[in-house]
């Protein structure tokens, strides 16, 4: 019996480990075929950090409670039940094995059934939630949607065969008398024996045998699959996890790279001819981003959260994702031959390159698939032509959802610039409307195009002065802070009401500030997420250079793009300053007691909202839009609302996504300069639900999020959604109202 168990055996193993191996082997070579990526290992602290938090504490699976649970029971099971695997090896060779030391521990018994038990309750869970949510019922509100689901059906099947085998042949150990956990432990084991040991020992012994076997030869099936599907997360996620970028994956996008280096743009002419700017290809991503397209586990995390998706886009960054790794997959004895053979593919002469490989190399990475947009939205990803529609490409809003909520660390919009670089540097195909911007960037350097003229108009008939730097004050050592105003708090009306009332409140506070007024440029931001690099950086090092002369060192901003760029993107090109954004700042002074807010008086009316029928006053409701790019990129989720909690009177109703899981306004990635074509408009989406609030006023704390959500809400109204009185508001308006107040009762 032990012969023809470790004849068996050992068969299957080399078999499967040859089969493994290979493809094993093949993944590295793909992997390794990637551009480089510095900075990418920083540091044996955090990877091991990363580690501990997100792969053994499951920390971004555990954010959806049921499923993450489900997952870390999974993950934890394989890991302990790892132990009866050496167990099943050793009893190949010696019926009676028993690891080393902790083999005949009663608690390890126990911690081995216990979790093999957890994990038939884990997949369970799991079915039921894969056949509630199936693309057939729930079509492309189902997460699953376009999924490999029978694969992932196949892999359920396979664990369960893997517990169920482990546990039968445990009890038929126990019955024979071979268990290593006799008398207490195995709890699990030892109540299936009493169902076998009628049968007698014998019987035992051959069902010990046969599921024995089983269990090590769907381990070894299991082992196959894995390596060749989309379960290959199981062995990629934690190399993805320490390769990823620090501190995260949002706030700063990267430069363009060539080689691994950090382009030069005033040495462009230096450049090799073949060197890409951005992405234009498979082979022009880096070694990292091939891990990203093959540690994708097809959960739809990301889709379920992306605000293009849910708004009838084709943009799903999982399909996106999942196209990037079929394109990778069917391109890559392209990536891995010698320049010979490729040579000779092209030319049509005899080569190693299957001719389904050049095929795949040749089609364009960004091209019309000839998909319908009120059709299947799987149509715009590997259909005729392109690999990816432009309309996938444009419709992102680089809100960073698809990365918050990613549990394997994939850098979707680092993916989507890099692409955007392409299109716009090199081929020159993009949103007409971004023509628009780029030459108002160009000529005016601001969106809109008005003259840097009319920078400071804002600033008029304010009672008191607003210094401005080159003209009132020589430096801003004079004062506490730079004020960045920003093209919108400049130019866009609604926003204007919002600079002058961060002048006012840090006027009354007693905060020394001054502005660059006509010195002050766009910070690029549009420009660099629209794929325009060159212009960003000509936009940056000039405004670099200018608060740098200026002496700048702690500045506040009221826009959270500029915020985001002066912050996390502006030290890249030697600018490094303290940014505050106007909530935190404001919010800190009202903790100060340098701002008083003073609640509305009695039969007055409330601080926004007039009052009821018999002219008593009401409180009134204020619901807090996130904006992308100080929530999700820089985590700033408390200040705004810590201030709003400040205010007498009023009372915060949340929407159903805040916070983390917050709704773009559909203004970020330059999408607030193209027209929504496709589907819902984001903007109107997420006005619906503010508006179901049932809130007086929607409160923003970023140019663009009002711009968007004021836009959504006259069209509610119009259209009779919304009560007239709704109205959006900054939050440092909100505080104005309640400090003036105050100012007016003491005068």
């Amino acid at each position: 019996m032990i012969a023809t168990r470790i004849a068996i055996g050992m068969a299957m193993t080399l078999v499967a480990f040859a089969i493994a191996g290979r493809r094993v082997n093949w993944l590295v070579r793909l992997l390794r075929s990637g551009q480089p990526a510095g900075g990418r290992w920083v540091g044996v602290g955090k990877v091991v950090r990363g580690q501990l938090t997100e792969v053994a504490g499951q920390r971004k699976l555990l954010k959806w409670s049921v499923p993450g649970a489900a997952h870390a029971f999974t993950f934890w099971g394989f890991t302990i039940l790892f132990l009866t695997i050496i167990e099943a090896y050793g009893a190949l060779f010696d019926a009676q094995f028993a690891i080393p030391v902790i083999g005949h521990w009663r608690a390890i018994g126990f911690l081995e059934d216990f979790f093999a038990v957890a994990v038939l309750v884990a997949l369970t869970t799991f079915s039921v939630i894969r056949i509630r949510n199936a693309p057939a019922r729930e079509h492309r509100a189902s997460r699953f949607y376009g999924s490999h689901t029978d694969a992932a059906w196949l892999i359920l099947g396979m664990i369960s065969l893997v517990v169920i085998t482990l546990l039968v042949y445990r009890a038929a150990q126990y019955n024979t008398g071979d268990l290593p956990f006799m008398g207490g432990g195995a709890f699990a084991s030892e109540l299936l024996a009493k169902a076998l040991k009628p049968l007698g020992h014998d019987p035992n012994q051959v069902i010990e045998t046969v599921f024995l076997l089983a269990n090590v030869g769907v381990i070894l099936a299991f082992l196959d699959i894995v390596v060749y599907s989309k379960h290959l997360h199981i062995g990629l996620a934690p190399i993805n996890v320490a390769g990823k970028r620090e501190p995260k994956a949002l706030g700063a996008l990267l430069p363009i790279q060539v080689k691994g280096e950090t382009l030069d743009f005033e040495n462009l002419d230096d450049l090799d001819e073949d060197a890409a700017l951005g992405v234009g290809k498979v082979r022009d991503f880096t070694w990292k981003g091939l891990l990203d397209f093959s540690t994708c586990t097809e959960c739809g995390r990301c889709q379920s959260q992306c605000p293009a998706w849910n708004t009838e886009k084709p943009l799903s960054p999982k399909l996106l994702i999942m196209a990037l790794r079929d394109q990778t997959f069917a391109e890559a004895p392209w990536l891995l031959a010698s320049t010979q053979a490729r040579e000779a593919a092209e030319k049509g002469a005899e080569s190693s390159i299957p001719a389904s490989a050049l095929e795949a190399h040749q089609r364009p990475l960004i091209g019309a698939t000839g998909y319908d947009p009120h059709g299947d939205p799987l149509g715009a990803y590997n259909n005729a032509g392109g690999v990816i529609d432009p309309d996938v490409l444009w419709s992102c809003v680089t809100c960073g959802a698809c990365v918050e909520q990613c549990p394997v660390d994939i850098e979707h919009v680092d993916h989507i610039v890099d692409m955007r670089r392409y299109q716009v540097l090199i081929e020159s195909a993009f949103p007409n409307e971004l023509n628009g911007l780029f030459k108002n960037l160009e000529k005016n350097s601001n969106p809109w195009g008005m003259s840097p003229r009319l920078r400071m108009d804002w600033a008029k008939d304010l009672p008191f002065e607003v210094k401005q730097v080159g003209t009132d004050i020589e430096s801003l050592d004079e004062v506490e802070y730079l004020f960045w105003v920003g093209c919108a708090g400049a130019y866009e009306d609604r926003q204007k009401k919002t600079t002058r009332a961060i002048a006012e409140l840090l006027n009354t506070a007693g905060v020394t500030f001054a502005v660059l007024g006509d010195g002050e440029a766009c910070t690029g931001d549009s420009a660099r997420r629209s794929g325009n690099e060159f212009l960003f950086q000509q936009l940056a090092m000039q405004n670099v250079e200018v608060l740098n002369e200026a002496g700048a060192k702690k500045i506040v901003v009221s826009c959270a793009h500029c915020f985001n760029t002066l912050s996390n993107e502006y030290p890249q090109l030697g600018g490094h300053y303290e940014v505050v954004h106007h909530t935190q700042l404001l919010n800190r002074l009202v903790r100060d007691k340098k701002l008083t807010p003073i609640a509305p008086i009695e039969g007055t009316g409330p601080v926004l909202s007039g009052a009821d029928a018999a002219g008593a006053a009401v409180p009134s409701t204020v619901t807090y839009h996130d904006p992308c790019y100080i929530g999700r990129h820089n985590g700033i989720y408390e200040p705004p609302r810590e201030l709003i909690g400040a205010l007498p009177g009023l009372t915060l109703r949340e929407m159903p996504r805040n916070s983390a899981r917050s709704f773009c306004c559909g203004a970020g990635g330059a999408r607030m300069w193209m027209e929504e074509k496709i589907g819902q408009r984001i903007n109107s989406t997420r006005t619906e639900e503010a508006v179901a609030t049932g809130a007086d006023t929607i409160a923003v704390g970023c140019p663009f999020c009002r711009v968007m959500l004021s836009d959504g809400l006259t069209t509610q109204q119009a259209e009779g959604k919304a009560r007239d009185e709704v109205q959006v508001l900054d939050v440092a308006q909100l505080l104005l109202t309640a400090v003036k107040r105050g100012t007016a009762t003491e005068g």
